[in-house]
């Protein structure tokens, strides 16, 4: 009897391990996390991302191993957090890398085949004795797409799919009325969409050679085809006028012997380019040096001047005698629990030049070109930066003279210092051993601060002459966005090359400041 009752324990404890509470939430947990997979495995696959299918597949096996398994416990608080740190950084730092060594941007986005394609479609006129289709204007998602009846058939097509026949689509006569999971845009909608209808290209099947369909006044759609001829073993484009286009491998263009190219490019390596060009472009590397001393120069400046004010203020209300001292350490603390890239814009309004309280009121009706001279604005940078930096010194500074003790000082006092000699030899040396590392991370910050450059000054004045909408206020990471988001010709490939020569600069800077606190660990 006993022995039946030892065999049937274990079954009896895994049956009351099924029925507690926390099972069943973790059972239909890891059944959305499993839906979610699977719908990222079949989305993948539709779009042949195999490197995506593939880490989702070893994703959902190993989260399905780990929180079912009673041998991964450690495990089960482990992996949220390194796929966490897979996703938004080891892959974010590898792309990044890839992307550094290509000529990824504006007119080379994609690869070689789309782009074939696509100048092709920019490249079109209508072909002769085709025939005109009513066509209704489609917002699928947020993508436009176009609609036909071709003979009794309805056919909806959009900028990556051809036309393809939708059963339960709705046609009155030769005009399509209704398409499930799409809005019919109207004559208002059209109008202000008007850029992407005029420019949409719908290819009539898989094969380029059968034209795409295309409209001039989103009413009528005709068929149109490439004037430029395609020939795929001399892998070149001819026009009508028979200019030759040929492949360059290098530049990702098609390029005739006039120089003249065709657009889009391709995506295409090209080794250190984008590494050598921010020295060797003469309107990119004055700039580029100029701003890459501005950067060192405010991530010092704002490290020394808010340590600076953070430290007096902790020094002078950290003295006892100070009376309402609870009171006033709550007030400093303000600045820093307002949200920074509000307070910038707070700062900006307020150091408007022609109608801002600081030169309206403050300097009484003076006209100060804060923003339009580039020492005023880099001198409200580091005025702004030290109102949103001292309250964090403040803290750090407060707690690391409460934890000195105070015999220290007493001793010194009994050999005669003066309160200078005890603060410089005594109370800032033990200050340091815990707020060095603190100041290198503020180093760190302020050298990648963006939020601040991008809401007060924009980065300008601008340089006059330069490739990029870059100016004399730009710290290098703000120059890095202004090359990849905010100039007519994008280019992400030099961007992420100078994103990774902020990386090694920051990281050579942080290691050598490390390496200089340990230093002061011998003074404890």
């Amino acid at each position: 009897m006993v022995s039946t009752s030892t065999q049937q324990s274990p079954r009896l404890s895994h049956a009351r391990d099924l029925s507690r509470p926390g099972f069943i939430v973790k059972l239909i947990l890891m059944a959305l996390v499993n839906a979610l997979g699977i719908y990222g495995i079949m989305a993948s696959y539709g779009q042949e991302e195999w490197g995506v299918l593939a880490f989702l597949v070893v994703t959902l096996i190993v989260v399905n191993y780990v929180y079912f398994s009673k041998r991964a416990i450690a495990a089960k608080y482990l992996v949220p957090g390194l796929l966490f740190l897979i996703v938004f950084q080891i892959y974010v730092m590898a792309n990044t890398a890839y992307v550094a060594f290509t000529n990824y941007g504006d007119g080379h986005n994609d690869a070689k085949g789309p782009a074939i394609t696509q100048i092709m479609k920019t490249a079109d006129g209508r072909v002769p004795d085709t025939p005109t289709y009513p066509v209704a204007v489609l917002d699928r998602d947020g993508e436009i797409a176009f609609a036909i009846v071709d003979g009794d058939e309805v056919k909806v097509g959009d900028i990556d799919e051809p036309l393809t026949v939708v059963d339960d689509a709705v046609a009155d006569g030769d005009r399509v009325t209704e398409v499930p999971g799409a809005t019919i845009l109207n004559i208002s909608e059209i109008q202000q969409r008007q850029n992407e209808v005029l420019d949409l290209r719908v290819s009539m099947t898989d094969n380029p050679d059968d034209g795409w369909l295309r409209t001039d006044n989103a009413a009528m759609a005709y068929v149109a085809k490439s004037t430029l001829v395609y020939d795929e073993a001399a892998d070149t484009f001819t026009s009508a006028e028979g200019k030759v286009y040929t492949a360059d491998p290098e530049q990702g263009l098609f390029v005739a012997d006039d120089g003249t190219t065709l657009s889009p490019g391709w995506r295409v390596g090209v080794g250190m380019d984008n590494f050598t060009r921010v020295f060797t472009d003469s309107r990119l590397s004055g700039p580029f040096v100029s701003i890459l001393i501005w950067t060192f120069a405010f991530s010092i400046l704002s490290v020394l001047t808010t340590f600076a004010l953070g430290l007096l203020l902790a020094v002078v209300f950290n003295d006892p005698r100070v009376k309402g001292r609870t009171f006033y350490r709550a007030m400093f603390i303000l600045p820093y629990a307002f949200p920074g890239f509000l307070a910038a814009l707070v700062w900006k309004g307020m150091l408007n030049q022609e109608f801002g309280f600081i030169n309206e009121v403050l300097l009484g009706g003076t006209t100060v070109e804060w923003f339009t001279n580039g020492f005023l604005a880099k001198l409200a940078i580091i005025g702004v930066n030290l109102w949103l930096g001292f309250p964090y010194m403040f803290l750090v500074s407060t707690g690391a003279l409460q934890s000195i003790p105070g015999e220290l000082a007493e001793a010194a006092v009994v050999d005669g210092a003066n309160p200078w000699q005890r603060f410089w030899s005594i109370t800032l040396p033990l200050l340091l051993v815990s707020v060095a590392p603190l100041l290198i991370a503020s180093f760190a910050f302020n050298f990648n601060n963006f939020s601040l450059i991008y809401m007060l000054t924009g980065g300008g004045p601008n340089y006059p002459g330069a490739p990029f909408p870059i100016g004399e206020s730009d710290i290098l990471i703000s120059m890095v966005y202004a090359i990849a988001f905010e100039s007519g010709n994008r280019q992400f490939g030099l961007a992420s090359a100078m994103s990774i020569l902020i990386f090694v600069v920051v990281g050579v800077v942080s290691w050598l400041g490390f390496r200089q606190t340990r230093k002061l660990e011998e003074i404890v």
